[in-house]
């Protein structure tokens, strides 16, 4: 019976200690299996922190990056302003200036204006005053002209009486012939009347050569031109002229109006022109 007591003593104890094991086991595997999830946590928060750090160093250097960039546009911006404040008042100087330089032209435009519509005047007058002339001499010289012996021409302010050396001069003579002083007589009055312009004379020929007796006289056509030319200016100066206006001019046979082959070209050729030109 004793014997039966020990056994089941025994037995419960054995039981209860196998028990025990059973539960110390469970709580052990337990707190393996807690480590083990800590442990795993912990790698997974050492590379959370790991990737944070080198993030970190990432943004701390990107920081570092854009506060450089900063002080240079800081600084860009202050040279910007400085260069954009010189410029504006550059600009603004150069306005000023343009503005002046548009209210002088103005003033010089209008200055001119007026000169022009005085020169405008002045010019009108003397085409009057040319036209005038024209018209008296037309009126006065109108048989001659409508004989062909004369012509009177007006062209740009400068009027030209071409003659017919044949009206004034016997032929192979210098001397101004009666009835040429007389045609010249005709024109006294107009041209002394004629104080703006220079009368300039000159003396032309055809393109025949000089022979015989006369060449000792006029070697050339020069000679002939030059001393009728001066003759008909010596004989205006007489009427009363005043001779500054006046000059003569010898062109021999190089300035034909006509063919020098035919007769009657050659007659053209051989003229005395007066001419009404502005004085030098």
């Amino acid at each position: 019976m004793i014997k039966r007591t020990l056994v089941y003593v025994v037995g419960a104890l054995f039981i209860l200690s196998a028990s025990g094991c059973l539960v110390a086991e469970s709580s052990y595997l337990k707190k393996v299996e807690e480590a083990d999830g800590l442990t795993k946590t912990l790698s997974e928060l050492q590379q959370s922190h790991t990737k944070l750090l080198l993030e970190n160093s990432a943004l701390e250097a990107r920081f570092k990056r854009l506060t450089e960039d900063a002080a240079v546009l800081a600084d860009d911006k202050k040279q910007l302003e400085g260069i954009l404040r010189a410029r504006s008042d550059t600009l603004s100087k150069n306005i000023s200036e343009a503005r002046q330089q548009v209210a002088d032209l103005k003033a010089e435009n209008s200055k001119l204006n007026d000169d022009i519509s005085e020169l405008q005047r002045a010019k009108e007058e003397k085409v009057k005053e040319v036209s005038g002339t024209y018209e008296q001499l037309l009126a006065n010289m109108k048989n001659e002209i409508a004989k062909g012996q004369v012509t009177i021409s007006e062209l740009k302010g400068k009027l030209t009486v071409n003659m017919e050396a044949a009206i004034l001069f016997d032929s192979g003579r210098v001397e101004v012939k009666p009835e040429g002083l007389d045609i010249l007589n005709k024109m006294v009055e107009t041209l002394k009347n004629v104080g703006d312009k220079a009368i300039r004379i000159e003396g032309h020929t055809d393109a025949v050569q000089i022979t015989g007796a006369l060449a000792h006289t006029f070697p050339t056509n020069w000679e002939l031109s030059a001393v009728r030319a001066i003759n008909v200016t010596k004989f205006l100066q007489q009427q009363g002229i005043d001779p500054r206006n006046l000059s003569a001019a010898a062109f021999a046979e190089y300035k034909p109006v006509a063919d020098n082959a035919t007769k009657e070209g050659r007659g053209r050729n051989r003229r005395i022109e007066i001419t009404l030109v502005a004085k030098d």
